[in-house]
């Protein structure tokens, strides 16, 4: 199947790119890696009437350190953030996570902010980025701002930008203390049917839960550190998971502690 017809934006800058997008309004979406938002638009799952096309946009390619961590350009595929000894030196969750994404085809062309700005509950960076306590870069009609990762994402699918913004980059914090991430998924580069990303520092123990709710789920666990069966317990009843056809509820909020306690031990010995 094809998707139905759209108007093509090719913008060379980025005040060009939030100009179209300003006047596409609600029927404008973005195009970058195309990973998660052509599929949906050959299955006709959605049909944004304008399409802006930012690959020919300079300068939103760059993964770069910064006091505190690292930011990722809204055009750095998954595979170069990966590949980044940059972001890694900063915060190797990142390049952990981005192991788990999907297949190497995939992280080959998608992007890393377009997964976090594609805000699906099941992906791996809007976890990490949640965990971390990250933010997404915007720019629209009224100038630039941080979004934190609190505030960012807010339903299945959906984040805060507003119309007209482009998120330009994200920033990963390099949090301090020891992280993991795990997941169990049907097949290796599916969705997984739960994960957790662990984040344990000195005086605080954190998990990031996805595949359990309408966001990423942070749970604080800082109270039960070092009693990671606790912390478990803990997560299992801070999540309201739900029932598909890949899994229970019950068995999905089982699943999550089991990966809770393992994630937080690999964290705390890393």
């Amino acid at each position: 199947m094809k998707p139905p017809s759209f108007v093509y934006h090719a913008p060379a800058t980025v005040a060009e790119a939030v100009e179209a997008l300003a006047a596409a309004g609600a029927d404008g979406k973005v195009l970058a890696g195309g990973q998660s938002l052509i599929p949906l638009m050959n299955m006709r799952l959605a049909a944004p009437g304008q399409l802006v096309d930012i690959n020919h946009v300079a300068g939103l390619g760059e993964i770069t350190a910064e006091a505190g961590g690292v930011r990722v350009g809204a055009l750095a595929r998954h595979a170069e953030v990966e590949a980044s000894e940059t972001a890694f030196a900063a915060q190797p969750l990142v390049r952990r996570a981005l192991r788990l994404v999907a297949h190497p085809a995939v992280r080959n062309r998608g992007t890393t902010v377009g997964s976090i700005v594609h805000a699906d509950p099941a992906a791996e960076m809007p976890a990490v980025l949640a965990l971390l306590g990250g933010s997404v870069r915007a720019r629209g009609p009224e100038g630039e701002r941080d979004i934190p990762a609190a505030e960012f994402f807010t339903g299945p699918m959906e984040s805060s930008l507003r119309t007209g913004e482009l998120a330009v980059s994200a920033f990963f914090p390099a949090a301090e203390g020891g992280t993991a991430i795990v997941e169990v998924a049907r097949r290796h580069g599916d969705y997984a049917m739960a994960g957790v990303a662990a984040l344990v520092g000195p005086d605080h123990a954190r998990v990031a839960c996805l595949s359990v709710g309408a966001v990423p789920v942070v749970v604080d666990v800082t109270e039960a550190e070092g009693d990671w069966a606790r912390a478990a317990r803990i997560v299992r009843e801070r999540i309201e998971p739900e029932a598909d056809i890949h899994a229970t509820a019950d068995y999905r909020r089982h699943l999550t502690g089991v990966l809770a306690e393992r994630a937080l031990k690999e964290a705390a010995d890393a």
